[in-house]
């Protein structure tokens, strides 16, 4: 539903997630909605798998999620079947 990129947060000097809602999408009131939605179920829970959420805002008409990065090393092994 929307696309990440890997960012350095200025200000706190660590990596981050940037989620955004395409700016195609940003008209899609409902996309728009679940995206906020998204954000707040996730800033609700504390999980070693779900990410941390440290802001959630919009700028020049783009809609983003600022999260915590997770390195592609620390993801779980998928279980053995």
């Amino acid at each position: 539903m929307g696309e990440v990129y890997k960012a350095r947060d200025a200000r706190l000097d660590r990596l981050v997630a940037i989620k955004i809602l395409p700016y195609d999408k940003t008209g899609d009131e409902d996309r728009k909605r679940r995206f906020i939605q998204e954000a707040k179920a996730a800033s609700a829970l504390n999980h070693p798998n779900i990410v941390t959420i440290y802001d959630i805002g919009s700028k020049n008409g783009i809609d983003f999620l600022v999260m915590e990065l997770v390195p592609w090393t620390a993801r779980p092994k998928p279980w053995p079947l």
